[in-house]
């Protein structure tokens, strides 16, 4: 959306909000710095970094309040079950609204006049239009500009191929739980150092949220990144689902209805289609005008 905004095809936009949970790959922070560079500063649109903290950090702050991620976790009894998932909220939807609020001239906790608001564009494509909801607040008016271009993934690919940017990486932490196998080798296989960060964090968050456990509550179960509830380094991530299969098949030019995402969801994470909902990925921007 942004470089369609940048290009000319769609109206220009004011701002471009990415929200930063403090955990993303290094090449997702690359891609960011090029889009400035080539794409949003040559046709004057900002983009606006916006955070709520460190998710890392802060789950392994006992002294930080910390609003949990989807850990997998497995009973002392053998049952098994998963945390509430509370970042996307708190790491993405709540700071980029802190945001709009500013640039309304707004903050917190002034009241908005209801003439006051802005049109916010979602990069929702046609292959998950029934994500494509107004917002839950007043003072943004949702709209969906791939979806009214008719445009699916697959398009988007093409388009950003076209500009150079076939590269374009999946946003989402690096220790999302809602990671598929496929992009759990990716990690292990192209970046070590990222590897061990991730190996290292789901050691630490075994016994759950730091915090709770400073403050004596009784632990539940055992907490794990990966849906198997095994160490992540013991993983069966080298597993190949027949959801990828498929995935790779339309990749290649198969049928258009094939699975686009491993069970669990698809690798990737934003604010209004989190893959925790077992949504299509989209990009963690918000472009308001």
């Amino acid at each position: 959306m942004l470089a369609l905004s940048a290009e000319g095809i769609l109206p220009k936009v004011d701002y471009a909000i990415f929200a930063d949970t403090g955990w993303e790959p290094k090449a997702v922070y690359a891609h960011l710095g090029r889009l400035e560079r080539e794409v949003a500063a040559p046709a004057g649109i900002p983009i606006l970094r916006v955070s709520s903290g460190n998710i890392r950090n802060d789950a392994l702050n006992p002294e930080r309040r910390f609003a949990s991620m989807p850990l997998y976790i497995r009973n002392p009894d053998g049952k098994e079950g998963m945390t509430r998932r509370q970042c996307t909220g708190e790491y993405k939807i709540k700071p980029i609204k802190k945001k709009v609020r500013e640039l309304l001239g707004y903050p917190y906790p002034q009241r908005i006049p209801k003439d006051v608001f802005v049109e916010q564009w979602v990069g929702i494509s046609t292959d998950e239009f029934h994500r494509a909801k107004d917002a839950d607040v007043k003072y943004m008016h949702n709209r969906h500009p791939l979806i009214d271009l008719g445009w699916s993934r697959a398009d988007c690919v093409r388009y950003l191929t076209s500009l150079g940017l076939a590269d374009t990486p999946k946003s989402s932490c690096l220790g999302c739980p809602f990671h598929g196998n496929a992009q759990w080798r990716h990690i292990r296989d192209t970046s070590p150092e990222e590897w061990r960060d991730v190996v290292e964090f789901d050691a630490a968050i075994r016994r759950g949220n730091a915090r709770a456990n400073a403050e004596g509550n009784r632990l539940l179960g055992e907490a794990y990144l990966h849906r198997s509830r095994v160490p992540l380094d013991q993983a069966p991530i080298d597993h190949v689902t027949a959801a990828e299969w498929a995935a790779l098949q339309q990749e290649l030019g198969a049928e258009e209805d094939a699975e686009q995402w491993e069970e669990g969801g698809p690798d990737g994470c934003s604010p209004w289609t989190c893959r925790g909902e077992v949504q299509p990925h989209q990009d963690d921007f918000g472009l308001a005008s």
